[in-house]
């Protein structure tokens, strides 16, 4: 029987800044439309932390099913483990995943627009077939791609849209950032797994591109979106605020650069879930200001 704590470890806290950071760069820039409201903030946010403790859960019940975290570096899962029963990590992935569509749709009902629970749905469905059924798109380097989606466009503009009724090219700038960011927590995940990865078969983009190229692709997606950050400024000054990320970027690009691999990269993971909160609060106070 698993523990408290490992429950809570199985929900892989680190990740957890994914899921706020989108929420924060969107309600900043409907603040920058003067339409802000922190009531249905905190359902977005409440929508977004139960996706992605849903996905983390999901991810864990799936890949452990598979034998894909049997051997791994990093964190222990519930299943892999056998601290839980599978059972039990799917049963709390559907609970996850259920209170974050019960309080989207909370958010739907005050908004009023009815075709967002297509966009909900699709969000749902993202997080579980990332790692689960029979053709998992995660298996299929096609993780980024969701992951740059649903926690960084959905997320972001989902957001601004539920608070201001319109979005805008600064919301949309912030969303792409966001993604990126997400992606690069993603891809350090998967450069630290790449050679389990390869044995089970998972492709992962990491594993398509390979040790080398992976690293600079990682480089390159916690950088471009600090760029992101200088374009807003235009429309909203207070956006500059970003580059005071500009060296924990560089440290952790360099430190993935020079070839850490295997367990020095749990504190890259760390920092990168870091770096995209503080991106999150940093952008979106920007746009508010």
């Amino acid at each position: 029987m698993a523990t408290t704590s490992e429950w809570i470890a199985g929900a892989r806290p680190r990740t957890l800044p994914a899921a706020a950071a989108p929420v924060l760069v969107g309600t900043g820039a409907a603040a920058q439309l003067d339409q802000a409201h922190l009531g249905r903030a905190l359902l977005a946010l409440g929508v977004a932390l139960a996706l992605q403790v849903g996905v983390n859960y999901a991810n864990d019940y799936s890949d452990g099913v598979r034998g894909t975290d049997t051997e791994r570096v990093g964190p222990m899962r519930l299943t892999a483990s056998g601290a839980a029963r599978p059972a039990q990590v799917r049963l709390a992935a559907f609970a996850a995943l259920g209170v974050g569509a019960a309080l989207g749709l909370v958010l739907v009902v005050l908004t009023g627009q009815w075709w967002l629970l297509g966009v909900g749905a699709l969000a749902v469905a993202a997080a579980w077939f990332y790692t689960g059924g029979r053709r998992p798109y995660g298996y299929r380097g096609l993780g980024e791609a969701g992951v740059f989606v649903f926690f960084g466009l959905v997320a972001v503009l989902g957001t601004t849209y539920t608070q201001a009724g319109r979005i805008s090219w600064v919301a949309a700038a912030g969303a792409v950032g966001v993604g990126l960011l997400a992606c690069a927590l993603l891809m350090v995940n998967n450069l630290r797994d790449i050679p389990t990865d390869v044995l089970v078969g998972k492709r992962t983009v990491a594993v398509r591109l390979g040790d080398h190229r992976a690293r600079r692709a990682y480089a390159l997606l916690v950088t471009v979106p600090l760029l992101l950050g200088v374009v807003c400024a235009f429309a909203a000054p207070g956006a500059l605020l970003v580059l005071v990320l500009a060296l924990p970027a560089g440290l952790l690009a360099s430190t993935v650069i020079v070839g850490a691999r295997g367990i020095a990269l749990v504190p890259v993971l760390a920092g990168t879930g870091l770096l995209e909160l503080g991106y999150g609060v940093l952008l979106g106070v920007g746009l508010a200001l």
